[in-house]
């Protein structure tokens, strides 16, 4: 069966065990995941999302940062003023 075939075969209860197996770190009858097996079944996850849920909805989504957040508090600062070094002990 090919990777893509195999995808579009696993029901949402499938998936949900498969998202439960990589979170516990074993199946559902006490088995540990091999680091193969762990791998693998990320790459399941992934593809299953990809292939049936709207992007914000699938796992690892991270939303993009609003255009007016800044990235550092000391906004009010422009290019040319002084910034203190912070050194690390």
């Amino acid at each position: 069966m090919e990777f893509q075939q195999l995808i579009e075969s696993i029901t949402p209860e499938i998936y949900n065990k498969l998202k439960s197996a990589v979170e516990m770190g074993k199946w559902p009858d006490g088995t540990q995941l091999t680091p193969m097996q762990k791998e693998n079944t990320l790459q399941a996850i992934i593809a299953y999302d990809a292939l049936h849920k709207p992007e914000e909805e699938r796992v690892g989504y991270v939303p993009p940062k609003k255009v007016d957040e800044p990235c550092d508090s000391k906004k009010d600062l422009g290019p040319d003023d002084e910034q203190p070094v912070k050194w690390q002990e």
